[in-house]
């Protein structure tokens, strides 16, 4: 199963380019984890989303100006993502042991 975590949301002073407001942009950083009865694992790759509280709209990096790039790119250095290494749950350590138990009462039953 997939979910999205918000890794840091930013309130912007900066002018709308569609609305031309000062305040009620905000730009927002999200990042995808799967997760499953064995393991959680964090996506390389942060997604970032910037909207217009005012107008209600989604504002797309070719009508950014200058001045935004400049914030978001601040913003992005503030936003640590989580590891993306996988981390293992203890149903997992649990399988694994019960396969090694069972492969040693095979081996040990071929044996005698």
């Amino acid at each position: 199963m997939k979910t999205t975590h918000t890794l840091h949301t930013a309130r912007l002073n900066n002018n709308c380019p569609t609305c031309f407001a000062t305040d009620g942009l905000e730009l927002a950083f999200t990042q995808e984890k799967t997760t499953t009865k064995f393991y959680e694992k964090g996506a390389r790759e942060i997604n970032s989303k910037l909207y217009c509280h005012t107008c209600g709209n989604s504002i797309f990096p070719v009508n950014w100006t200058d001045d935004i790039e400049r914030v978001y790119e601040y913003n992005r250095k503030l936003a640590t993502p989580s590891t993306t290494g996988m981390k293992l749950k203890p149903l997992f350590y649990i399988l694994i042991l019960l396969a090694i138990i069972l492969v040693a009462a095979v081996v040990y039953y071929v044996i005698r």
